[in-house]
């Protein structure tokens, strides 16, 4: 093997080369509750970096590079209340019936926040853009498939 694409150990330094994380480019839009996990998030990361042995500098990069990721959300982060209303926005939780009559419960929220096992779905998302802006008995398509709204919270 050639040697021009092996990476010597500078003494015992470990060498860990991370990618940034990438930020996204649309508006940082946060629920309270994901607000809340970003703060705790960063604060997380600060006490594992205040925590680390010499041991442990492995992990140095990767706490870095998280801890840059989730102080930028922090500072771009534009908290939204959900309001309640009769139009599915931001924030709203909306139960669609889908073609197969299968009942979908989701919340829109924001980007890093989002977890659609668990039922959160970011706000740029094509359901989310589908749904956003319709009310009770609206029919969406997505992905060639249609839901009806049934519900909105």
């Amino acid at each position: 093997m050639s040697q021009a694409f092996v990476r010597e150990r500078d003494g015992d330094a470990v060498f860990e080369d991370l990618p940034e994380r990438p930020i996204s480019s649309h508006p940082n839009f946060v629920t309270p509750e994901g607000m809340a996990q970003i703060e705790a998030e960063v604060a997380r990361l600060q006490a594992a970096f205040s925590a680390l042995t010499p041991e442990a500098q492995a992990d140095v990069a990767r706490i870095n590079r998280d801890l840059a990721y989730w102080t930028a959300r922090r500072s771009s982060a534009q908290l939204v209340e959900a309001e309640p209303g009769d139009v599915v926005r931001f924030g709203s939780t909306v139960t669609i019936l889908a073609e197969d009559d299968s009942r979908r419960t989701y919340r829109i929220v924001g980007e890093d926040e989002a977890d659609p096992a668990q039922g959160t779905i970011s706000y740029v998302s094509p359901m989310a853009r589908a749904l956003t802006g319709k009310v009770v008995g609206d029919v969406v398509e997505v992905n060639e498939h249609e839901s009806e709204i049934m519900e909105i919270g």
